[in-house]
């Protein structure tokens, strides 16, 4: 691997080759909801219950003191309030992510969407300029569009996550399909390390937990959970949480001790 790549990714990874990482690009799609008003209180919460890496936009960047925790430049976006919101635009260049003292970069595909092949396009161009200047590439890649009907489908998720690996990702964060043994066969059919999304709050802290458990059991390298992290009323004890099944083969049971502190 690009020897740039290798030191920037242990920024984002522990020795142990897993990570937790937090994604805050939502101030774009969404505007400041919960957990995204004060960006620097959250920050904060994040680095003390020892985060590895956030994800969050330029202007967010240039704002922040993201402190000890790794830090990934999104590169695309779209607003609800567009005619097509499942349409990602690139928003920055890897370049500026770079002047920016950036670790990794992140970009966002829907593969189903109606303009999927633009952001196909806007992926391999981006993937390409990450191996020029050695940052390592986070691909969000999903399954939505007008013709999916279940975004969680094994087949649908290990399609889309070999699609980010071959195309250049170097992380390819997805859809938990719902089960071990068919989260497996994603990790199976993907050459490149990958996490699992949040997806909406969660019903309950333990069904959190568990996905988790069960996407590490898989063969996952980790998470990258926002809503469920950010809007969480103990943040820091979540982040906790998460990194003791992550990095510590933690079971259910002990990170639900984590959480029950101060609640």
């Amino acid at each position: 691997m690009n020897l740039g790549k290798e030191r920037r990714l242990r920024r984002i990874f522990r020795e142990d080759r897993k990570t937790v990482i937090v994604p805050m690009d939502h101030g774009i799609s969404i505007g400041p909801v919960t957990g995204l008003i004060n960006m620097q209180e959250t920050m904060n919460n994040l680095s003390m219950g020892g985060v590895d890496a956030v994800i969050i936009h330029k202007g967010i960047a240039k704002n922040v003191d993201v402190k000890r925790m790794g830090l990934i430049i999104h590169l695309s976006a779209s607003t609800e309030l567009c005619p097509d919101p499942n349409w990602k635009v690139q928003m920055t260049s890897v370049k500026q992510a770079i002047k920016m003292g950036a670790d990794g970069v992140s970009i966002h595909i829907n593969i189903g969407a109606s303009n999927e092949c633009n952001m196909l396009v806007d992926m391999g161009k981006i993937a390409d300029e990450c191996e020029d200047f050695g940052m390592p590439l986070l691909a969000m890649m999903y399954p939505r569009g007008p013709n999916i009907k279940n975004s969680h489908d094994v087949d649908l998720v290990k399609h889309i996550a070999r699609l980010g690996a071959e195309l250049g990702a170097d992380v390819v964060k997805t859809n938990y399909t719902g089960s071990l043994e068919t989260f497996r066969e994603v990790v199976k059919g993907c050459p490149v390390p990958v996490v699992i999304a949040g997806g909406s709050k969660a019903k309950t802290d333990e069904a959190l937990l568990k996905m988790v458990l069960e996407s590490i059991q898989a063969g996952g390298v980790g998470v990258s959970i926002g809503r469920n992290v950010f809007q969480d009323q103990k943040t820091t004890l979540m982040v906790k949480a998460l990194s003791a099944i992550v990095h510590n083969n933690s079971t259910i049971e002990d990170a639900l001790r984590i959480l029950g502190e101060g609640r």
